[in-house]
C-alpha cells in the first residue's frame, strides 16, 4: 500500500499529492465534491484543510478522506498518458 506524505491544496479545488515512493502529481477533485462529505469541501477555505492522517491518507476535519491507492493508480496512469 502506498502512502501519502504530503497533500497541498491548490485552485481549482485541486492537490498536489507526494507519496512515500517519490511519486508527485496533482488530482483535480473538483467532480467529486457531492454528497454529505464531500460537498463541505466545496468551500475553499475547509478544503484548504486538508491533511494527512496516520495511514497516509488524505483527509478534512469532516471525517472526508481519499484512499492513497487509488490516488496513486490515477497519478501514475496521469503519467503514463503523458508518454
Amino acid at each position: 500500500m502506498h502512502k501519502i506524505i504530503a497533500a497541498t491544496p491548490l485552485e481549482g479545488y485541486t492537490l498536489r499529492i507526494e507519496f512515500d515512493d517519490g511519486l508527485t502529481g496533482e488530482v483535480c477533485l473538483a467532480d467529486r465534491l457531492f454528497g454529505p462529505m464531500f460537498a463541505p469541501l466545496k468551500d475553499p477555505t475547509f478544503f484548504a484543510r486538508v491533511a494527512v492522517d496516520e495511514y497516509g491518507a488524505v483527509c478534512w476535519p469532516n471525517g472526508a478522506d481519499l484512499a492513497p491507492d487509488a490516488l496513486h493508480r490515477q497519478i501514475a496512469q496521469q503519467r503514463q498518458d503523458r508518454i
